[in-house]
């Protein structure tokens, strides 16, 4: 027998009263591949939580992702299947890695129930992590520029187009609200472990090396 809106209400809001109770440091573990909830579809975010309890959320995401270290992470990952999620990337030190990634700083954001769609054909190659898949890196070819639509934490209508690592970010993270995850859309021939060498291959501005060593196209 399914619940009440206003009893799914009140389980979200008890799984997110454990969550804060639980961390350590305003820190919580991170769900890792294998676990049902990120291999499902979020619930949409429509009030459930009020004003204070959002921004508790929301801060408990955000340090969990900088301790981790990350630069994005969905609800899910925490084991809470709710569509939210933050971004943050400083972007790179090496001027010729930003330029050729289009990877400038990203500011902390809060995305609610974001979605994406395509802006143009084109499609780039690099390297990505997650924080629910330790220890292993693989190239995924993502669109280059996409629209992202929802919403903030205020609130506020999202509707703008990203280009380059930005976009890359929201569709890595919009993913898991879907419950996808980055390997499925990977080139699996490039799989590699965060060890020296895998390092060295994710460290190039693009991975040609790990292409042709590994035997993987590019796009």
């Amino acid at each position: 027998m399914s619940g009440t809106p206003s009893g799914a209400a009140a389980l979200l809001r008890e799984q997110v009263h454990r969550l804060l109770d639980a961390a350590q440091d305003g820190v919580v573990p991170i769900v890792q591949a294998g676990q049902p909830v990120l291999r499902a579809v979020a619930e949409p975010y429509d009030g459930q939580l009020d004003a204070a309890e959002l921004g508790a959320l929301v801060e408990l995401m955000r340090r969990t992702m900088h301790a981790a270290p990350g630069v994005g992470l969905a609800a899910p990952q925490i084991g809470l299947s709710l569509a939210l999620a933050v971004v943050e990337d400083p972007g790179m030190l090496d001027p010729d890695v930003e330029q050729v990634r289009e990877r400038p700083r990203l500011p902390f954001r809060v995305l609610v129930n974001p979605r994406y769609e395509a802006v143009g054909d084109e499609r780039v190659s690099f390297y990505e992590g997650c924080l629910s898949v330790v220890g292993y890196q693989a190239v995924v070819a993502r669109h280059r520029s996409v629209r992202l639509t929802g919403a903030d934490e205020a609130g506020s209508a999202l509707d703008e187009v990203l280009t380059g690592w930005p976009a890359r970010i929201v569709q890595h993270e919009t993913d898991h609200l879907g419950g996808t995850l980055y390997l499925d859309r990977a080139e699996l021939r490039s799989l590699a472990r965060t060890d020296e060498l895998g390092a060295r291959w994710a460290g190039e501005p693009r991975p040609e090396t790990a292409a042709r060593a590994l035997g993987f196209p590019l796009r």
